[in-house]
């Protein structure tokens, strides 16, 4: 059985959607996709509800942090995405330095909901508009 995909950007309508994918931990371990957006030590001092919050700030200030995908209006699975600057750790890598300075996005995370890994995805994109 493959699954038909729906995308929608995470607005503050859709906050309630995350909450549910992600569950009470925040999907791993408490991260609620912050790790590359805050400095080691302050991501580890947030972790959790903190860390939660610190999203929630994010997308109650109008910024789309990344899209999440539905599969018969339940969420499925979340991607994080955003212009490269908006991630502190990552633009503090070592490792992965920028190549130059050109202004690009990163894709920083990919989160698949337990029920619904290794079972394929057909993609139909969704966007709607603000």
């Amino acid at each position: 059985m493959r699954l038909s995909i729906g995308f929608r950007p995470l607005t503050i309508d859709q906050w309630p959607a995350l909450e549910r994918l992600f569950g009470e931990r925040g999907a791993c371990g408490g991260c609620w996709c912050m790790w590359w957006r805050l400095k080691r030590s302050e991501y580890e001092r947030l972790k959790g509800k903190g860390n939660r919050e610190a999203l929630k700030r994010i997308v109650q200030s109008g910024e789309v942090p990344g899209l999440l995908a539905f599969d018969q209006g339940e969420p499925v699975a979340w991607c994080a995405l955003g212009p490269r600057d908006q991630y502190v750790s990552l633009e503090r890598s070592r490792i992965l330095k920028r190549v130059d300075d050109q202004p690009v996005w990163s894709i920083t995370c990919f989160f698949v909901a337990r029920p619904f890994r290794r079972r394929g995805i057909t993609m139909r994109l969704e966007l709607r508009k603000a």
